[in-house]
């Protein structure tokens, strides 16, 4: 069965590339593999962070804004984000890599336009027997301004027309992809072949799937990451997280992050 076909059901596991733009789709809740990483995408102030904000209890969430507003809070006014990004994206990286060292299913907050992020956390989560999966939020720029206008927080022009110049690249690829097969499913393209699948949400669907769920590996809580705080000098930088227990597994050290770019 499809992911077409499933989606006309209550509860839908993507499966390649499950393109839902302007269908009919009955389904209401998703259900992935163990240990899963999923990655939602969108252009800044497309609903990312509503939606992770439904599916985050009793999963592990890593979201860059948190590491952000912990060294914007920390750091004088005078002092620009930009001076101290690198930290703050360092910190953000360290982060995944604490949530990734679980073995628990893993939720990440991201643009989606810097494809090295998904092709690391696709090889460290392969490395531990696990799957990455995407979730694409396919809105257009307006309704995505409209939505920083929404929340009152609004990305610089120049950050996001790059995002969306480089995120309309990536759907166009997701349009062009073939057909799936009889009784099969849709090839995931080129450009997102590490993930096992890539679920399209357009405005009109990106709030249908109110929960999410995982295969479970033992009954034991998600563990939770502490908030990351830059050290109490004042000076940017990146925070050491204890990693949370996993009773009853054995999880793979992840691969070795990448320098942030």
């Amino acid at each position: 069965m499809d992911g077409i076909e499933q989606a006309r059901r209550t509860v839908l596991r993507p499966r390649g590339l499950v393109d839902l733009r302007g269908r009919e789709v009955r389904a209401d809740r998703l259900h992935y593999p163990r240990g899963a990483v999923v990655v939602v995408s969108g252009l800044p102030g497309s609903g990312k962070s509503t939606l992770l904000r439904a599916w985050s209890p009793g999963v592990l969430l890593v979201d860059p804004r948190d590491v952000r507003e912990a060294y914007q809070a920390r750091m004088p006014a005078r002092i620009p984000y930009a001076v101290y990004r690198p930290w703050a994206r360092l910190a953000y990286v360290r982060r995944l890599r604490e949530a990734l060292a679980t073995g628990q299913p893993l939720l990440v907050h991201d643009c989606g336009s810097r494809p090295w992020i998904r092709r690391w956390l696709a090889r460290s989560a392969a490395s531990q027997g696990r799957e990455l999966h995407v979730v694409m939020l396919d809105v257009s720029a307006a309704d995505a301004l409209a939505g920083q206008e929404a929340r009152g927080r609004w990305v610089p022009a120049r950050v996001f027309a790059r995002h969306h110049r480089r995120l309309t690249r990536l759907v166009r690829h997701l349009g062009a992809s073939p057909e799936p097969a009889e009784q099969g499913t849709a090839p995931v393209p080129d450009s997102l072949s590490e993930a096992a699948s890539v679920l399209v949400l357009d405005r009109a669907l990106r709030g249908r799937f109110t929960t999410i769920g995982f295969d479970r590996t033992h009954d034991a809580p998600a563990p939770s990451l502490p908030a990351p705080r830059p050290e109490a000098t004042g000076r940017p930088a990146a925070t050491a997280l204890r990693r949370p227990p996993c009773p009853g597994t054995s999880a793979a050290r992840p691969a070795a992050a990448p320098p942030p770019r």
